[in-house]
């Protein structure tokens, strides 16, 4: 089962591997670790769109480990130890401890929110839970629909209002509906938003306190949705949405069709979010938890 996850985890990150390609080919040929060498290190972390800090981190360790020492397979394990190191975090959606666990789900437009929303219920329902979406983007009846029609396919419940509806008001008859039939999870979908927009991200904070009004300690995740083609782009996105509703993790998307994958260390060096899912294709089971040991080896193979 193992290696079948990781064929398929290689297969969707298949353009951001042919530029790691390029570090993992650093290791392969004879010399020392000079300075030439680090140089060209640094630069081809540069190139991976690994980010200015964890590159600089990454290359002063080799430095201080490996200076005037043969090129050996030794320093590859380090490096990929330490790119590890830096995604490391705890796995899985935090549930609540009693009544239902709430996953709020924030993201600007584009991002591919929609369908996560659809992959991450499928996957809790896969797993035993009993799955209420609340469709609080109210702004746009179509968003509304398409969520009705995965939460269709799926076989999971939908609570929705009327268009131009107070998202606010979605969010708390979801929760109500939730406890009454005793299901165990709320996912909370919301307006599509530019993190510049003061007035919608004051509207993402009131949900968040009507939600925190119905169930005890909710929401349990907050889940910010980033497209994996903005790479580094989506720092600036995180940082405000984190100032505005304290986000818990983030979900990669779109990582099938980018070759910027490895700002997903840069993402978590800066902000210190835990990346809890990748996305790596379109069908409904393209979401993956995410595993920093077989994201690496991945890259890497």
């Amino acid at each position: 089962m193992l290696k079948g996850f990781i064929e398929k985890i290689k297969k969707g990150l298949a353009k951001t591997r042919a530029v790691f390609g390029g570090l993992a080919g650093l290791f392969t040929g004879r010399g020392r670790v000079d300075e030439d060498f680090l140089t060209e290190l640094e630069k081809r972390l540069y190139l991976a769109d690994v980010g200015t800090q964890a590159t600089a981190d990454i290359v002063a360790r080799v430095r201080q480990s490996f200076l005037d020492k043969e090129v050996t397979g030794d320093v590859r394990t380090f490096v990929q130890g330490q790119l590890r190191e830096l995604l490391a975090a705890p796995a899985g959606i935090q549930r609540a401890p009693a009544g239902p666990t709430v996953i709020l789900i924030a993201g600007v437009n584009g991002s591919g929110k929609t369908t996560t929303i659809a992959k991450l219920a499928k996957k809790l329902k896969d797993d035993g839970h009993q799955i209420t979406v609340a469709a609080c983007d109210t702004f746009r009846a179509a968003a509304v629909d398409q969520l009705a029609v995965w939460c269709e396919r799926i076989g999971c419940d939908i609570v929705r209002a009327q268009p131009g509806s107070d998202p606010a008001s979605v969010a708390h008859d979801a929760c109500e509906k939730a406890r009454a039939r005793g299901w165990d999870t709320v996912i909370v979908d919301t307006a599509g938003r530019l993190h510049t927009q003061a007035h919608l991200m004051r509207e993402l904070e009131k949900i968040r306190r009507v939600l925190a009004k119905q169930v005890e300690g909710a929401p349990h995740e907050v889940l910010l949705v980033l497209d994996g083609t903005t790479g580094q782009n989506a720092i600036a996105q995180a940082q405000m949405f984190t100032q505005s509703v304290q986000c818990t993790g983030i979900v990669l998307t779109k990582l099938d069709g980018t070759a910027k994958g490895g700002a997903i260390f840069a993402i978590k060096n800066k902000l210190g979010l835990p990346v809890k899912y990748i996305g790596v294709g379109e069908t409904l089971d393209d979401l993956e938890p995410f595993d920093p040991d077989s994201f690496v080896a991945a890259l890497f193979e």
